[in-house]
């Protein structure tokens, strides 16, 4: 696909996902909070089906959302979608400056939602914070997404698999907030809107802007290619490469006499 016309899918993915958002948002704050929707009967259903086991396993995973852990994998995501050393130190760049910003926004609007959290007796887990959108969510999808795109640039083998499984990753991190009882399922969904949003702003950022010779992914021959101009020049509609222009200046030579002052002004034999 063109740089143009991924910054034009990518531009309209998250416009859209941010239209999302905003209707969502102002549900929420139109129902003071509340639960909507499923929210009340979801977080019902994980309290009641908690076995040990299944607790230790969502908890070992929801904190993979959080931390360095996702950080670190923005740098690897860097690093596989960049092939020279100049392209990875910029996407490293760019994925911690993707994320970052990402979770600096969503702070601010966690604090103008101020969505409480679901009763404190349900939860399983440590929180802290206003819960829409959901944090560990939203950095949780914005990691995967990232990864995701480093995969599609470099496309290895499997790179069907890896995407799948990368992006279950993603979305379960956002569910098991909803089973260990610490937000609303809306809340997953706005950080799961959130993180598509914001992400599909940046890539569209990055390929409308970023030159080619800077752009993860491109090889040196892409970077060259298009800035050599052809050697020749064009006389009725042919153009002429540089060993047609030496033939050509051959026979000329050939076709006519020496340019000698001693034989000027004598004829040619026949």
């Amino acid at each position: 696909m063109k740089r143009g016309e991924a910054a034009e899918l990518a531009g309209s993915c998250g416009l859209g996902a941010w239209t999302a958002f905003g209707v969502l948002t102002m549900v929420v704050v139109g129902h003071d909070g509340t639960p909507l929707f499923a929210d009340a009967d979801l977080l019902s259903w994980s309290v009641g089906h908690r076995p040990d086991v299944a607790v230790e396993l969502a908890r070992g995973l929801t904190d993979t959302g959080t931390g360095v852990i996702p950080y670190a994998l923005a740098v690897l995501a860097a690093l596989i979608a960049g092939r020279t050393p100049r392209q990875r130190a910029l996407a490293v760049a760019l994925c911690l400056g993707c994320l970052g910003a990402g979770q600096g926004l969503r702070y601010a609007v966690m604090a103008l939602v101020t969505r409480p959290r679901p009763p404190l007796t349900d939860w399983a887990t440590h929180a802290s914070g206003w819960a829409f959108p959901s944090g560990h969510t939203t950095t949780a999808a914005l990691t995967a997404g990232l990864l995701i795109i480093a995969i599609r640039i470099r496309g290895p083998r499997g790179r069907t698999v890896l995407t799948l499984v990368i992006g279950g990753w993603g979305a379960s991190v956002g569910l098991t907030r909803v089973y260990l009882g610490v937000h609303w399922f809306t809340d997953v969904v706005g950080g799961w809107l959130f993180a598509l949003g914001w992400l599909g702003l940046c890539l569209s950022a990055v390929a409308r802007w970023l030159p080619d010779r800077w752009a993860p992914g491109a090889t040196d021959t892409d970077s060259a290619r298009g800035t050599a101009e052809p050697t020749g020049s064009t006389a009725g509609g042919r153009t002429h490469t540089a060993a047609e222009q030496t033939d050509v200046a051959r026979e000329q030579r050939e076709g006519h006499a020496s340019d000698d002052p001693g034989r000027r002004g004598r004829s040619r034999p026949a």
